[in-house]
């Protein structure tokens, strides 16, 4: 082999040298900036995973909030309309006290009606618990439903005479307390004959028979 032809193949020797050791380092750099994509494309999901949820979470919150505000139900009142009175005779003869939501949304009531009978000065007594110990009653009357009192008349005194009339106030939460009222019921103008004594009244009640038990009247 002459002098020129070694020195030929020593040249392209190095030149394929350098050739793959070129390759290999773009290979490298390709790989690295591959991973650094992927890891960055791996945290930018992360971070709208994060902030879908902190959006989803925000925005239960806000529902919840939304929900409670709109299962805030007010207090009922009365009125001549919705308020009306029937007398029961017979062994078990009580007054009937029957209330109507006529509104189109739910209504509290508490404890028992105040009943002033011929404008009285003080309420009918309460039969469960008295105006300073209250046992907390607390119903909720539908739009549109009703709820029931029952007064006992089931004794010459608790009978007593034919009223002329009664004012109605809507007990509050607290035993001082009144929601709305009064309303008065003229009995004469109702053609109405209520007779009511040395009586009580019962807590409002869901049902009229759940009353008259309360009432001691009922079957």
């Amino acid at each position: 082999m002459t002098a020129r032809r070694s020195r030929s193949r020593s040249a392209a020797y190095a030149a394929l040298a350098l050739g793959l050791a070129g390759s290999l380092a773009l290979t490298g750099c390709n790989s690295h900036s591959s991973k650094k994509s992927k890891k960055s494309s791996s945290s930018s999901k992360k971070s709208s995973s994060k902030s879908k949820k902190r959006r989803i979470i925000g925005g239960g919150a806000a529902a919840t909030g939304t929900g409670a505000a709109s299962r805030r139900v007010p207090d009922c009142y009365p009125s001549t309309y919705k308020v009306t009175f029937s007398q029961q005779t017979g062994p078990k003869s009580h007054v009937a006290v029957k209330f109507k939501n006529s509104t189109s949304r739910d209504c509290k009531l508490y404890n028992a009606p105040l009943l002033r009978f011929n404008n009285a000065k003080a309420p009918l007594p309460l039969l469960q618990g008295t105006p300073g110990h209250l046992d907390g009653t607390r119903i909720t009357v539908p739009a549109h439903g009703y709820a029931y009192a029952v007064i006992p008349t089931n004794t010459a005194a608790t009978k007593g005479t034919e009223q002329k009339s009664v004012a109605i106030d809507f007990m509050g939460i607290s035993a001082s307390s009144v929601t709305h009222g009064p309303a008065t019921v003229n009995f004469a103008e109702k053609r109405l004959h209520i007779s009511v004594g040395k009586s009580k009244v019962t807590n409002w009640s869901s049902s009229i028979h759940g009353a008259q038990l309360a009432g001691g009247v009922g079957n």
